[in-house]
């Protein structure tokens, strides 16, 4: 595993930050955490979100330490002055909790805790509660949950993805260094509403309900263009037919559900079910049709 580590001196002269920092291992990993108050009082472990790190916390641990309470704030691994993975395939949602978990119990070794989450940091800490409750006296839930797969995320939590997901090039392109992007359309919405942006076309052989007056790439000239990105659910080669009869018709009720439309349409989504075979059509004329592109304009790995 390749890791980076930020320099010590680039967190000199921090205000209202004076606390030295302290250090624990992690599978491999070192985990930088600060601590305030009674070493004998009631643990609380402080948790942050992204983009920060235990600098957040810098208001509320002198308050926790004023009231007779033990103040952790730890950086997350990737975070602060904790070790950060290099790669993305490095990171996951159960390793991040297994170094959380590591330090809290193995390294800490935290009973009668407040657990105080903020937004990843809450994620992680949920989980922790849900799995170790014996170690939790109280919960502290800040701007955060825990998914379990029963509901969709919010409408806003789908644009903040995709805004975190095409960031740097939409930066760039609102700042006028490139002179256009190709992207999703729930991710530029806000700009082309407030007109920031100007949408040229879509990259699919139909128009999008959302952007009705854009024309598409082959109203424009180029006559077949069609770049869609497709949404598919796939199971194990030897799942039995019958299985996947009955999962491929719950998904074509699922499709046909006003509720689920009106909550995806005003993204931009197209809901168009098909069925397995279709779908296996689909993935090969796309992979034929892909490797042609790539085959004639010599793409190589970089």
């Amino acid at each position: 595993m390749k890791v980076l580590r930020t320099p010590e001196d680039r967190f000199a002269d921090l205000p209202d930050f004076g606390y030295p920092p302290r250090y624990a291992e992690v599978g491999g990993l070192r985990l930088a955490y600060v601590e305030t108050g009674p070493a004998d009082g009631e643990p609380v472990l402080l948790l942050h979100g992204e983009p920060s790190w235990s600098f957040l916390y810098r208001k509320v641990m002198p308050v926790l330490a004023d009231a007779g309470l033990r103040a952790i704030a730890a950086d997350l691994v990737g975070f602060g002055r904790s070790d950060k993975p290099a790669e993305i395939g490095d990171h996951s949602f159960a390793g991040h909790v297994e170094w959380i978990r590591a330090f809290a119990f193995d390294h800490l070794d935290l009973r009668g805790l407040t657990i105080v989450g903020q937004d990843w940091g809450g994620l992680i800490g949920l989980r922790l509660v849900a799995e170790h409750p014996d170690r939790f006296a109280r919960v502290v839930a800040a701007n955060t949950g825990l998914p379990t797969g029963d509901q969709p995320m919010p409408d806003v939590w789908l644009r903040f993805r995709e805004v975190v997901r095409t960031a740097p090039a939409l930066s760039d392109l609102l700042g006028g260094q490139i002179p256009l992007i190709w992207s999703t359309p729930n991710s530029l919405m806000q700009y082309i509403q407030t007109g920031k942006i100007k949408p040229l076309a879509v990259a699919s052989p139909k128009r999008i309900a959302i952007l009705p007056d854009v024309p598409t790439v082959s109203e424009s000239g180029f006559a077949g263009f069609d770049v869609t990105v497709w949404y598919g659910m796939a199971a194990p080669a030897k799942t039995p037919p019958d299985v996947v009869a009955r999962v491929g018709a719950a998904l074509a009720d699922v499709d046909q559900m006003l509720e689920v439309q009106q909550k995806l349409t005003p993204l931009g989504y197209d809901l168009r079910y098909v069925d397995s075979r279709h779908f296996a059509e689909k993935i090969a004329n796309d992979h034929a049709r892909y490797g042609k592109v790539i085959r004639d304009a010599g793409i190589t790995p970089d």
